[in-house]
């Protein structure tokens, strides 16, 4: 009997051995995702990796990214845009080079204090901010409780609103396999994941895939998205949201599945000073899926 376990047991951590996705280091990821040194700026203890593009005088639009995601993600919005904008757009805490925060909160009360703090370095005393899913909580929030600092406000299928497994109040319970990506994470996991943010996912390419993997095998990244997702205690949002000065653009993919298109409605009845615009056959990263048509009324609002 004891050889049988013995055997068993070996066969398992054989198993184990072969399935175990290390972190990649620093010295891989930064030549391909990492276009200047001078793109890590220290905020609030942490190591920001940014990018700043476009005029200085400008007026400033800051891009903030959805869960698993990175600044890359606004790639080709932020080449349009920073004609006639300055443009900022981080890696946020706990994702992409930027990594874990020491403090490893992830908290949005901690997120709107990083966000305050880059403005300040920067010398960007007001921007519009655009956000995505978490991005786009994080925005909400941060046009709520810093009013004079928010110009306008953009948010691509925002994250907020209680949904299945997350209640007000109350942190979520991570799935076991989820905790398992911190030792066993396949790409094709990560591309399963992916591929319903799309509307259609033959848009999803190989090389949008690797930088997602890539990047979520940054040191520390996947013990960071997990302490977030502990970390995430969702409040009612209606009283925050009635209480938003700035002009706002709610943007929703028709054909999202992660967030559905219907929770647009409770914004629009919450926000006191929102447009609504819906964008056919899309999904919920519009700015990857179809950059250039998704950014058309995106780019008008800014401009108005």
């Amino acid at each position: 009997m004891l050889g049988i376990l013995s055997a068993g047991i070996l066969t398992g951590l054989a198993i184990g051995a072969c399935l175990w996705t290390p972190d990649r280091s620093r010295i891989t990821l930064e030549p391909k995702y990492l276009n200047s040194p001078n793109d890590y700026l220290d905020v609030e203890g942490i190591r920001l990796h940014l990018r700043d593009s476009g005029p200085r005088n400008a007026p400033s639009v800051i891009l903030l990214h959805g869960f698993g995601s990175s600044l890359h993600t606004w790639e080709d919005w932020a080449r349009s845009l920073s004609d006639e904008y300055r443009v900022v757009r981080y890696d946020l805490p706990g994702f992409g080079l930027t990594g874990p925060d020491p403090k490893g909160d992830y908290t949005d009360e901690r997120g709107m204090e990083i966000l305050a703090a880059l403005m300040d370095r920067l010398s960007i005393r007001r921007a519009s901010l655009v956000g995505n899913s978490i991005g786009g909580r994080l925005a909400w929030h941060f046009a709520a409780r810093y009013p004079g600092r928010v110009d306008k406000l953009v948010l691509i299928s925002p994250d907020g609103f209680a949904s299945p497994g997350y209640e007000y109040g109350k942190a979520p319970a991570v799935p076991l396999f989820v905790r398992m990506m911190k030792y066993v994470l396949p790409r094709s996991f990560v591309k399963a994941n992916l591929a319903p943010a799309y509307a259609d996912p033959r848009r999803l390419s190989d090389t949008t895939v690797d930088r997602y993997y890539d990047l979520m095998l940054a040191p520390g990244v996947r013990g960071a998205m997990i302490a977030r997702l502990e970390q995430t205690k969702l409040e009612p949002p209606e009283p925050i949201l009635k209480s938003i000065e700035a002009s706002t653009l709610v943007v929703w993919g028709q054909q999202d599945k992660l967030i559905p298109i219907t929770n647009a409605g409770d914004y629009m009845h919450a926000l006191p000073h929102a447009k609504f615009v819906s964008l056919p056959n899309l999904g919920h990263v519009p700015q990857e899926e179809d950059p250039a048509s998704s950014l058309i009324p995106v780019r008008a609002f800014l401009d108005k």
